[in-house]
C-alpha cells in the first residue's frame, strides 16, 4: 500500500512530541501551543495534527504534572430496615412560563422506596434542602446516628447550611462523583416514574399546582404502586413490614395452586422471597476482594 505523499516521517513526529512534552508546553494543549509558536514566527504542526500525534503515543491528556482527577467511588451502603439509608435529588418542573421552572426536592428511603419527603420551590437552595430533611427526619422518628443520606455534588447537597443541618441531625452524608448520575439511582428511578406517569403535565400552570400534583403522585407512588424491584408490594407496605405477611401468602397461594395442577408446572414456583438487603453504589466483586 502506497503511503501518503505528506505523511509525517519518524524524526518530525518525535519532533512534535520533544515540543508539546517540554517543560514550556508541556501543561498546555495544541490549541494553545500553536498560535504561542506562531507569535514566534515558528511553525512545524498543525492543531490537528499535533493532536494525531499526541492520541498515537497515549499522550492526549495530563502530559505534564497536572494527574487526571479522582473521583474515588462512593462507599458502599446497604440498608436492611427502612430509615437506614435515605437518597435525595432536585428534578425540575416546567411551569407554564417557557424558560422558568419549578424545583422538586424529594428524598426516597433506599430499603423500602418510600418517598419520605418532598417539597416544591420556585429556587434552587440549600436551605429549602434543610428544611425538608429536618422535617422527614421528624416525622419519620430518626435518632441520632441512625442514618446515612445520599445526594449527588450540586451546591443544596453540599452548602453551608445543608452540612450544618445534618451534623444537627446526626445523620451522616454520601455523596456521588461530580457529574455520575449512576451514583445516585434510587432517586433517579424515582423521578422517572415520576416523569412517564399518563398524567404529567407538559406545564405546571403555578407552584400550588404543582404542589398538588406532586402530593397525589406521592401518595399514588408509596400506597398503590407495586414496586417490581422489592416484591411487587407497594412502598407503604415495606416500610412497615407488612409486606412480609404479603409475601408470605403470595408463596401459600402458588404452592396450592401448584399442588392441584402439577402437571402445568415445569419449573418450581414464583419465588416470593423478600429481599433483606438493598445496597446503594454496591462493590464489585474485585473490589470486595480488595476491602476483605
Amino acid at each position: 500500500m502506497t503511503e501518503p505523499a505528506n505523511k509525517l516521517s519518524a524524526t518530525e513526529r518525535q519532533r512534535i512530541l520533544d515540543v508539546v512534552n517540554s517543560p514550556r508546553f508541556r501543561d498546555l494543549s495544541p490549541k494553545q501551543i500553536v498560535p504561542t509558536l506562531a507569535d514566534e514566527g515558528i511553525f512545524f504542526a498543525s492543531e490537528s495534527t499535533m493532536y494525531r500525534v499526541l492520541r498515537a503515543a497515549g499522550q492526549l491528556e495530563h502530559r505534564g504534572r497536572a494527574k487526571p482527577p479522582k473521583h474515588r467511588r462512593p462507599d458502599e451502603l446497604v440498608a436492611t430496615g427502612p430509615n437506614q439509608v435515605w437518597c435525595w435529588d432536585i428534578t425540575l418542573l416546567p411551569s407554564s412560563i417557557r424558560g422558568k421552572f419549578f424545583y422538586l426536592y424529594m428524598i426516597v428511603d433506599v430499603f423500602s422506596r418510600k418517598i419520605v419527603g418532598k417539597a416544591v420551590h420556585d429556587t434552587e437552595s440549600a436551605i429549602h434542602a434543610a428544611v425538608l430533611i429536618t422535617v422527614a427526619c421528624a416525622a419519620e422518628g430518626v435518632a441520632r446516628d441512625q442514618l446515612v443520606i445520599h445526594s449527588d455534588n450540586g451546591g443544596p447537597m453540599k452548602g453551608a447550611t445543608m452540612l450544618a443541618t445534618l451534623q444537627a441531625l446526626g445523620v451522616a452524608a454520601s455523596f456521588s462523583r461530580p457529574g455520575v448520575s449512576d451514583d445516585n439511582p434510587f432517586a433517579e428511578a424515582a423521578f422517572r416514574t415520576l416523569k412517564y406517569r399518563p398524567e404529567y403535565p407538559s406545564r405546571f400552570l403555578s407552584i400550588e399546582a404543582a404542589h398538588a400534583w406532586v402530593d397525589r403522585f406521592a401518595d399514588w407512588y408509596n400506597h398503590h404502586h407495586l414496586h417490581s424491584a422489592i416484591g411487587f408490594v407497594t412502598p407503604h407496605q415495606r416500610h412497615a413490614g407488612v409486606d412480609v405477611a404479603i409475601l408470605k401468602h403470595r408463596k401459600v397461594v402458588y404452592e396450592a395452586a401448584r399442588r392441584r395442577h402439577p402437571a402445568r408446572w415445569s419449573r418450581s414456583c414464583r419465588s416470593w422471597d423478600r429481599v433483606a438487603v438493598v445496597r446503594l453504589n454496591p462493590r464489585d466483586a474485585k473490589t470486595a476482594e480488595a476491602a476483605a
